[in-house]
């Protein structure tokens, strides 16, 4: 099931980009659109515009974006583009919410792309990243136990994975931390690194509920092919703050 903004909008037209303007065609809610300092992935650092759709069927128990969960602004995918063109960014980030649980998503990126940007997609990994444009960046979780969510982890996904995806681990702690580990090894993730067959491993700690310090002692222990970030924009703007 699929949580659309443009449920009402007959089949035939789903996936068609709309003329600049026209009020009837494909949509998608919208929470906000902004500029701002890319916080994670191997992006993190760059000057990048924002799509934040509203909507997500997932609650992970840490979620820093529930706002993002209802409401939105209606705007069709031309308009979306226009507005993110009116920012003047080359990277641009599509981020929810889940910005797959909504079929509008998918077209969206394209657009995104055909007009000249390089297009960064953060997903949970519980839809099918297999439909995406391929010229698109997947930056895709693998939700840990401690989110509430581990059971919505669509493995396949895996396999749609390429050398420009990133895959990210929000650890929480210890449990967490092995969940990963284990991950890791298990799939042979930290190979596919080395091969090139996936870009890198995000570790994320949850905004404090782990110490830091301790986090960055079991990777060094362990020798994981990790990369531990930061959310730089919550160091710069704080944690709370929305629009950044």
């Amino acid at each position: 099931m699929t949580v659309d903004g443009a449920g009402s909008i007959p089949a035939r037209r789903q996936g068609m980009p709309a003329a600049a303007g026209d009020p009837t065609g494909p949509f998608l809610r919208i929470t906000e659109i902004f500029h701002s300092i890319q916080g994670e992935s191997t992006w993190a650092g760059m000057p990048c515009t924002f799509v934040r759709l509203t909507g997500c069927p997932l609650r992970c128990i840490w979620c820093d974006t529930a706002y993002a969960f209802h409401g939105g602004e209606r705007m069709t995918l031309a308009e979306i583009v226009e507005r993110v063109k009116a920012l003047g960014t080359s990277l641009v980030e599509v981020t929810g919410g889940e910005p797959l649980a909504h079929t509008n998503a998918f077209p969206l990126v394209t657009m995104l792309l055909d007009a000249g940007f390089t297009v960064l997609v953060e997903t949970s990994g519980a839809f099918d990243v297999a439909p995406l444009d391929p010229r698109a960046h997947k930056i895709m979780d693998l939700k840990c136990p401690g989110s509430g969510e581990s059971h919505r982890n669509l493995w396949s996904n895996l396999d749609h994975l390429g050398p420009t995806d990133e895959l990210k681990f929000v650890v929480k702690d210890r449990g967490d931390y092995e969940w990963m580990r284990g991950v890791i090894s298990e799939r042979k993730l930290g190979e596919r690194v080395a091969e090139g067959s996936l870009r890198a491993l995000l570790v994320s700690p949850v905004w404090d509920e782990v110490d830091l310090e301790e986090l960055a002692r079991w990777i060094l222990e362990d020798k994981l092919p990790v990369r531990f970030q930061m959310q730089i924009h919550k160091l710069i703007w704080g944690p709370t703050r929305p629009g950044v």
